[in-house]
């Protein structure tokens, strides 16, 4: 099981997306993000996945890729921290990748499957630290962070995006 990070784990912006796996299992939680993910996809229409609940808003389809794309980000950023790489890593500007995403030209059912298969590498990945491992800090964005701070936000942020879809798309 991966403990709950420390608050001194983590920039405390990522605290709304860990609030979320207090008292769980986050490799659970990966999972079953996985499954509601699917569902949702799989029972939305084209049309509606290509929705925006307002003007200026990301579609269903770029929120998924830009769980996709943040989910890959932390990731790597995790290997590397838990392989003790001692680099600072830079941040990433999400605004500025969804425009160049093409999430809304892709076909729903192939964004799916890089979406699976991204979560499967995921949890094997976070399978295969040891505790050791998880608790190694590194620096992206210019703050400190555990791998297993990373392994809740990137759980807690697909948790987070998901509410959203259900509250304001739905």
């Amino acid at each position: 099981m991966i403990l709950f990070p420390e608050t001194s784990e983590y920039n405390p912006y990522y605290a709304q997306y860990i609030q979320y796996l207090e008292g769980q299992n986050v490799l659970e939680s990966l999972e079953k993000g996985l499954i509601e993910v699917n569902d949702l996809m799989t029972s939305l229409t084209e049309e509606k996945l290509q929705s925006a609940y307002a003007e200026g808003k990301w579609t269903i389809k770029e929120v998924l890729q830009h769980i996709m794309d943040t989910e890959r980000i932390f990731c790597n950023r995790a290997l590397r921290f838990a392989r003790n790489d001692k680099t600072e890593l830079p941040g990433f500007e999400q605004d500025d990748y969804v425009p160049f995403s093409g999430a809304n030209e892709r076909n729903s059912m192939e964004m799916l499957r890089e979406y699976n298969a991204i979560r499967q590498a995921t949890i094997s990945l976070f399978q295969g630290f040891s505790d050791e491992m998880l608790a190694r800090v590194g620096v992206a964005s210019g703050n400190d962070m555990s791998v297993r701070a990373i392994a809740h936000v990137v759980t807690g942020h697909e948790h987070h995006h998901m509410n959203v879809i259900k509250e304001r798309y739905l």
